[in-house]
């Protein structure tokens, strides 16, 4: 099948798929739902549970040739060489989640020689879906967005540090963006052009980047290392043994080129 067909189809499937999550999830939103503390002190509660099941039998009975790599399930078959596989975050901003606030997703990504060629990032508190493939733009709700102009001022989230340096190197207008729990909707607000970058502190991983950061570069914006090259998903971190990445920068243009600047300096506290 032509790729172009294929990445067409599984982005319908995966759509489908985070659509059926997010309204199970929503289900549990505000109503007190059960919590665990997972190693390193991150919480993951029953309505995350329930939407990574739906989506695991879902997207892997659709495609049981393909990998699987998810925050809170794991299985055997991505240790082994797939030619395609999924990435998912059934709730990313689990700690906005619990708390009542609106701004969570649904993160299913498909990626094939390590990037995503499909994404979506389903938000059902916000009536929001966004997705993308490869060549064919990025869309929310039908709409197709872009990143922000650079004739403006500039909005960018990140720790204050980072922020406090960037004045020094580029003569736009920088304004502090409030901070948003979800890294994949944060990515997103980039894309769409609410902010105009974010920085992204070490130790993110495939499930909170893989579907925004194809939403961003279709739109017209990067997630980059600090050495300014794209991210390869589904390779372990030869450190940690999980799928987690070093210090990034979701932005474009110039401003993209004073924020990279700013990380290769400068270490995360």
């Amino acid at each position: 099948m032509p790729a172009n067909k294929q990445n067409r189809e599984d982005l319908e499937l995966i759509r489908e798929a985070a659509e059926g999550a997010g309204r199970i999830a929503l289900s549990y939103f505000k109503q007190a739902p059960q919590i665990w503390m997972k190693t390193g002190n991150s919480p993951v509660t029953e309505a995350d549970l329930a939407a990574d099941k739906y989506l695991k039998d879902m997207l892997l009975t659709a495609r049981p040739d393909y990998g699987w790599i998810s925050e809170e399930t794991l299985d055997e078959r991505v240790v082994s060489p797939r030619q395609r596989f999924f990435v998912v975050d059934p709730i990313d901003g689990t700690r906005a989640f619990i708390e009542g606030q609106d701004v969570w997703c649904v993160s299913v990504a498909v990626i094939e020689n390590g990037r995503p060629v499909a994404g979506v990032l389903d938000c059902p508190a916000r009536n929001e879906i966004f997705t993308a493939v490869p060549g064919f733009g990025a869309v929310q709700n039908g709409s197709a967005i872009r990143v922000q102009a650079e004739n403006q001022p500039f909005k960018v989230a990140g720790p204050a540090a980072f922020l406090k340096r960037l004045p020094e190197r580029f003569l736009a207008p920088i304004e502090h963006a409030p901070y948003v729990a979800s890294l994949a909707y944060r990515i997103a607000m980039v894309a769409r052009g609410d902010i105009a970058g974010t920085f992204v502190r070490p130790n993110s991983h495939d499930w909170d980047l893989a579907a925004a950061d194809l939403i961003l570069s279709e739109a017209g914006g990067n997630v980059l290392t600090a050495d300014g090259k794209p991210l390869t998903y589904g390779l372990r971190n030869t450190s940690t043994g999980d799928y987690r990445h070093e210090a990034l920068v979701a932005a474009s243009g110039l401003l993209m080129d004073n924020m990279l600047a700013v990380v290769a300096e400068t270490a995360f506290g």
